[in-house]
């Protein structure tokens, strides 16, 4: 069985999945390092040179070829969510945990990352707002949902732990 984290960038995902990888001896895989392996390069050429649309095939291809293997935490691109054979593919073979944070903390967090290409706009936080909003039915697939705002790593570890009752 995997976990998956899905949510929105900047929710922690790749951090928490880290540690909870750590914690329960499961391997851990970042899907965006993955789709930088598989192209060999990084997201934000990729988006640049080949469009948003070509990146979520390659996302998807990505997702069901991780998805397969076992006994990891993976954490998801926030637009994961987009596709439902992504979700499909996750959920599989395994369960899916939501991270959410507001909309001020995920851009307090993701402002010093240039490698946010849907942040590349004037008015960021306007445009996480429009992006959560887009994409609240989709994230909403998950009855565990941890909101990570105020939380340390360790403390969102310990409640996806006790959500799934690990």
């Amino acid at each position: 069985m995997n976990i998956a984290l899905i949510g929105f960038m900047g929710t922690g995902k790749s951090s928490v999945g880290r540690e909870l990888a750590d914690e329960l001896g499961y391997s851990f895989v970042d899907l965006d390092q993955e789709i930088v392996k598989h192209e060999g390069q990084e997201i934000p050429q990729l988006f640049a040179t080949a469009g948003e649309d070509y990146f979520r095939e390659v996302e998807t291809e990505v997702t069901k070829k991780v998805a397969a293997k076992d006994k990891q935490v993976i954490a998801t691109g926030g637009g994961v969510v987009l596709k439902e054979e992504n979700l499909e593919a996750l959920r599989s073979n395994g369960t899916l945990i939501l991270l959410t944070a507001t909309p001020e903390e995920i851009l307090r967090r993701t402002s010093q990352d240039g490698d946010r290409p849907l942040l590349e706009v004037d008015g960021p936080l306007a445009k996480i707002e429009e992006l959560l909003t887009e994409r609240k039915e989709k994230y909403d697939c998950t009855p565990y949902q941890i909101d990570t705002t105020g939380l340390s790593l360790i403390e969102v570890v310990e409640e996806i732990i006790e959500q799934l009752e690990l």
